[in-house]
């Protein structure tokens, strides 16, 4: 994304976190005919990321609100 490694703040991972994660879309796919647009990870994952740059007004507001709460809440 253009930034330095430093930009991020690392954190401890949850208790019982899952390491991994997997999805069986076959009962999307057979029941309503449905179809993945992207079926390149990374182009897919460009792609999320240029909507996010261009649609801040649409996430911005409830991110500052949510990170508000924690500060107010000490985390």
């Amino acid at each position: 994304m253009g930034k330095d490694k430093n930009d991020y703040e690392l954190v401890n991972d949850r208790p019982g976190h899952d390491l991994r994660y997997a999805i069986d879309a076959s009962k999307l796919t057979k029941e309503l005919s449905w179809q993945p647009k992207y079926t390149d990870f990374r182009q897919g994952l460009a792609d999320t990321i240029e909507w996010y740059k261009q649609n801040e007004a649409w996430w911005k507001p409830q991110k500052q609100a949510t990170e508000d709460k924690y500060k107010e809440l000490g985390r």
